[in-house]
């Protein structure tokens, strides 16, 4: 019983479906024919849960993106769905339906779907434009949006640059409402685990929302607001992680090696999808139709085509995770498999009982012939990138970096990189890289860099430097910064200790199995995530402290994925500690303790939580998305398939998108 209420803990479908059925509701209140006029970046969005069919079942016509400034007045009735906290957004969504009016004989209707919320600046940018009265005003709250029944994002774009480089407290409001949505519909978080500033912000506001929606449940005549939520801690979810990305910068910035991280190094992934030239993909199945207008065509259909990376895909979910040196051998084996059965069919003694068994599986069979041809081809592409010499010289430096060593042994390389005008955001990275490890570079260093970067790629990218310094990426090392320093509030608060950090969590593994991994290090061919470990210092203690002290011969080990689960941070309060940012350690009770402990009775104590949630606060990698799956595999193995992981996160992030959002992109004299 407690492993099935495990695999159910957070329904994703469940998800997926409330999203599906408020999109089409709103849009159902539209009567008649419409057109749409869809934000860019949302438009893939929303692929993840309705099909364009579907919409077209709902009365819209044509589909139009907001960029393109091409609405028609086809349509009497025009939708735009967009972000309202956007200012430039709201700005574009108010001049469109005023030219849509000046322009048109026709009286139309117009109605703006904000998502997630409708906001103040929204309604004031529109009464500027005079455009207020004129719109019927809706909003779509979507929160956690599935990419994969494990995973929940909720797909914020500009989340790492409003956290870490505008300091904007937006991407923690959002991520607190849909957090408490979850509260509302399975029970309290029993308990609220936290690394960073941005952590603690989050759990507070947390509270604070609960705070308030108990003050709502008691001014309530019939005391059914809140039902169970006020009342008892979540029989499913044991925990919330909380993990805050300016607390790991290194993982960030570090080159992933898994299969999955590798396609959106090289690619870029993003909402499940990647963009290749069609020249890579040779013969392979034509790319499913978009949701566009024949007046709106996507400008690079000719040459690029979309590939689905999800579950959907019959070979993808089996190779995403495995380390890139590996997919060679994996392929192959499936190549063979799918050639023994190509044969099978054409022996003569089959009976038609068997002929029958096949032509059942054949559209299977076909489905993974394609699905192995597409990720072949894909393969060979990045073969092509990591045999190249830039990116052996690059993964040498991250790895010397990741290993501990002093950073000045690897700036002949950085020097020589430069020299040969390697791409701006790769040398970029290998800098933040340094500065991160090592809480800033020597003033002396930290000095030529800015100035041999200048000299390369021009004086528009002061503006660059400057950004990086704000986001506490490439900094200059000061004396006052670091554990222990006596005038920083506390120890910890201002830089981590990643010497101590390094060898006390063991971030990094000497020897690494990539084809048949041990440990979360495979996914980087040696370096584990912080992240990661922090959360197996929730949820595997036994087997992290065995990694850092292994026990004596014919000593008795602890199980290989052996949990701490309602201890907390216990038994690691040193090593925090020496990592910047607050520490988060929250109990949440019912409020009726009786009744809370009346229903657990009731529950029984085989039937109590099984399932942790962590969340990502600025973004996750596909890296460490990968090492988590691993983690939960061991605990499900460990608790007999009874316990299960699931990742959250603000939105999906690579090193190339953290440092992108630095990079000034205007030249002088453009």
């Amino acid at each position: 019983m407690a492993a099935r209420q495990a695999s159910q803990a957070i329904n994703t479908q469940d998800i997926t479906d409330k999203s599906r059925r408020d999109l089409l509701q709103l849009l159902e209140a539209v009567r008649g024919k419409k057109n749409l006029v869809i934000e860019r970046s949302l438009a893939s969005i929303i692929g993840l849960f309705v099909k364009f069919s579907t919409l077209q079942e709902y009365g819209v016509d044509k589909l139009f993106f907001l960029e393109n400034h091409n609405v028609d007045s086809s349509q009497r009735n025009i939708v735009f769905l967009v972000q309202g906290e956007n200012a430039k957004i709201v700005r574009t969504v108010a001049e469109q339906i005023r030219l849509v009016r000046s322009e048109s004989k026709i009286d139309h209707d117009f109605t703006v779907i904000w998502v997630p919320r409708r906001t103040l600046v929204s309604n004031l940018i529109l009464e500027e434009h005079g455009v207020l009265g004129e719109a019927n005003i809706a909003e779509l709250a979507l929160q956690f949006v599935p990419l994969e029944p494990d995973v929940l994002s909720l797909e914020l774009e500009d989340c790492f640059s409003d956290l870490i480089l505008r300091k904007d407290p937006t991407p923690i409001f959002a991520s607190a409402r849909a957090l408490m949505l979850l509260q509302k519909q399975y029970g309290l978080f029993p308990r609220i685990l936290g690394k960073g500033d941005n952590a603690k912000k989050l759990a507070d506001l947390l509270q604070r929302m609960r705070n308030e929606e108990d003050v709502n449940a008691s001014s309530d005549p019939t005391n059914t607001y809140l039902t169970s939520f006020g009342l008892t801690p979540s029989a499913t979810i044991e925990n919330l992680i909380i993990i805050d990305r300016e607390v790991d910068f290194p993982t960030v910035l570090a080159t992933q090696l898994t299969y999955e991280g590798l396609l959106d190094e090289v690619f870029g992934v993003s909402h499940n999808q990647t963009e290749v030239d069609s020249s890579i993909l040779g013969g392979a199945p034509a790319p499913q139709p978009q949701p566009q207008s024949g007046s709106s065509p996507a400008p690079t259909t000719a040459t690029k085509r979309k590939v689905q990376l999800d579950s959907s895909d019959k070979l993808y979910p089996e190779i995403r995770d495995a380390n890139f040196a590996t997919i060679g051998p994996l392929l192959n084996r499936t190549a063979k498999r799918l050639q023994s059965d190509q044969q099978n069919i054409h022996k003569t003694d089959q009976s038609l009982s068997d002929l029958k068994s096949f032509v059942s599986k054949l559209p299977s069979h076909q489905a993974e012939q394609a699905s192995l041809k597409t990720h072949t081809s894909l393969a060979e592409e990045i073969t092509k990138f990591t045999k190249s010499d830039p990116f052996r010289r690059t993964l040498e430096i991250e790895q010397t970096l990741l290993l501990g060593s002093d950073g000045s042994t690897t700036h002949e390389s950085l020097d020589e990189l430069l020299a040969r005008a390697t791409p701006l955001p790769t040398v970029l990275r290998l800098l933040c890289l340094e500065s991160c490890l090592g809480n800033g570079l020597r003033a002396r260093e930290w000095e030529h860099f800015k100035r041999v970067l200048l000299q390369a790629y021009g004086y528009q990218h002061l503006t660059t430097l400057a950004n990086l310094e704000k986001m506490g990426l490439f900094v200059p090392r000061e004396a006052n910064r670091g554990y222990l320093n006596p005038i920083a509030g506390s120890a910890g608060q201002t830089a981590t200790e990643w010497t101590s950090v390094r060898a006390r969590l063991q971030l990094w593994v000497e020897e690494v199995e990539e084809a048949d991994p041990k440990d979360v290090a495979y996914v980087f061919s040696g370096y584990a995530p912080l992240s990661v470990r922090l959360v197996q210092a929730v949820l595997q203690k036994g087997y992290l402290q065995n990694l850092v002290n292994p026990p004596r011969a014919g000593a008795a080990a602890a199980a290989p994925a052996a949990n701490g689960n309602g201890s907390g941070w216990k038994g690691f309060e040193d090593v925090l500690a020496r990592i910047k940012g607050a520490t988060v350690d929250v109990v949440q009770k019912g409020n009726d303790a009786d009744a809370s402990q009346a229903r657990k009775t009731l529950r029984g104590n085989k039937e109590g939580p099984k399932m942790s949630l962590v969340f990502f606060l600025g973004g996750v990698t596909f890296a460490e998305i990968a090492a988590l799956r691993f983690v939960g595999k061991q605990l499900e193995v460990a608790d007999g398939g009874g316990r299960k992981l699931v990742i959250a996160t603000t939105g999906v992030i690579s090193g190339g998108r953290a440092v992108g959002v630095a990079i000034e992109k205007e030249e002088f004299g453009s």
